[in-house]
């Protein structure tokens, strides 16, 4: 799944501290979400989406691997 969280947060100004420190998880989550490292649960991932005013739709891509 990919994210645009990075583009969202450079829009914000935000650094990935301030972002973690608004939705209650450490830096290193915020880094692995964005690195596509880690996907979210839906309790993280709307609270990531809240954080930045938008639906979970906005901030997340489901890439559908059957093609």
């Amino acid at each position: 799944m990919k994210n645009r969280m990075r583009v969202l947060r450079a829009e914000k100004d935000w650094t990935q501290a301030q972002l973690a420190a608004m939705i209650g998880v450490s830096r290193q989550a915020i880094v692995a979400v964005e690195n596509g490292k880690y996907e979210p649960a839906l309790p993280l991932a709307f609270k990531i989406a809240r954080a930045f005013d938008k639906n979970v739709e906005e901030v997340f891509i489901w890439e559908n691997e059957t093609k």
